[in-house]
């Protein structure tokens, strides 16, 4: 089988800032653990704050970037992968572009004039909140895309994977990724992301939900995605089989929903039944952060799913990758996986 190209993601390229912070630090700013959101004015000062008096790391980062950037590890197979998103021509763009390649991914980056976006990973605990300034990520175009050296990523790939954060980007760039996917039979995949993308991008979410092959997401974003949708019900499992049941724009393959719950086993709905799978638990002074945790489980399962295993091989390579990833900080590999 060729595997050159065969994955391709989208999203926002973002540096993560990461730090061990303190509770004041956390109600000075208005963040709630295990949360996900945009910067607003009020958080801007809390990047330069968190550089000055915490120990920081810097980590390439992003959502999607990491779930390509796992699956690639995985795979190890150079090339295999391919990564679209915008960045900044400054020094953390430069640190992101080499990041990737080393990785062995094919980043095609778009050079915007605004800096490269930056995440601010707050971890107490082992837990972790996110508040993502996304600058230059903010400024991807569907012109890129068309770019015939662009769109020859879009068309030799087989299998598709855009996190829910690239809604707020650029919904016209999912939309036509989708529609070729669905067009030509290929695997179109996103994931629920955050509560704020249920909440405040409902209808771009719905709009691109019929083309989506898989879904994921973990217990608090498919919780969010039920109440907004007036279901009334907060257990995962039947969210899980209703947004499989969704409506899709192609019936050559049925909708597969993967809901993570940390700890908690992994929810599968599939053809209106579920099944769920124990994750690998992990003694708590081992755990560094939960930071990407979320995003390895999908490269993982990606990894798998571009070589036509089953799902329960999918799943478990998701969890062997999330086991990893949240003994280092940020989303950090070994150099091999031991897969």
């Amino acid at each position: 089988m060729e595997y050159e190209g065969i994955l391709l993601g989208m999203g926002n390229p973002l540096l993560d800032i990461s730090a061990v912070i303190d509770q004041d630090f956390l109600n000075k700013y208005d963040i709630k653990m295990n949360n996900a959101i945009l910067a607003e004015d009020k958080h801007l000062p809390m990047y330069e704050e968190m550089t000055s008096k915490y120990n920081v790391d810097f980590i390439a980062g992003g959502a999607t970037q990491n779930s390509i950037r796992v699956a690639q590890w995985m795979l190890q197979i150079p090339g295999a992968t391919s990564y679209m998103g915008s960045i900044g021509k400054d020094k953390f763009g430069e640190e992101m572009k080499k990041n990737a390649q080393d990785a062995g991914v094919n980043v095609h980056y778009y050079e915007d004039e605004s800096p490269t976006g930056t995440c601010a990973v707050c971890v107490l605990d082992g837990e972790r909140s996110l508040v993502a300034n996304l600058s230059a990520a903010n400024c991807y175009k569907v012109d890129h895309l068309k770019r015939p050296e662009n769109w020859a990523l879009v068309e030799k790939a087989k299998y598709y994977y855009i996190a829910g954060f690239f809604l707020t980007v650029s919904p016209e760039s999912i939309q036509l990724v989708a529609e070729h996917a669905a067009a030509k039979n290929k695997v179109f995949s996103m994931n629920l992301s955050a509560p704020f993308i249920c909440e405040f991008f409902k209808d771009q979410q719905e709009k691109v939900l019929p083309y989506m092959d898989f879904v994921f997401g973990n217990e608090t974003e498919a919780r969010t995605f039920s109440r907004v949708h007036g279901w009334e019900t907060d257990n995962v499992e039947e969210i899980a089989v209703k947004i499989s049941q969704w409506p899709k724009a192609s019936g050559t393959r049925k909708r597969i929903t993967v809901i993570t719950q940390g700890a908690d086993p992994v929810v599968v709905a599939e053809d209106g039944k579920v099944k769920q799978f124990p994750v690998i638990l992990l003694p708590k002074e081992k755990l560094v952060d939960t930071n990407g945790a979320g995003d390895a489980f999908v490269g993982g399962f990606l990894a798998q799913l571009v070589q036509e295993k089953p799902i329960a091989d999918c799943v478990k390579a998701g969890c062997y990758a999330s086991n990893v990833i949240i003994q280092r900080p940020g989303c950090t590999y070994p150099e091999k996986p031991d897969f």
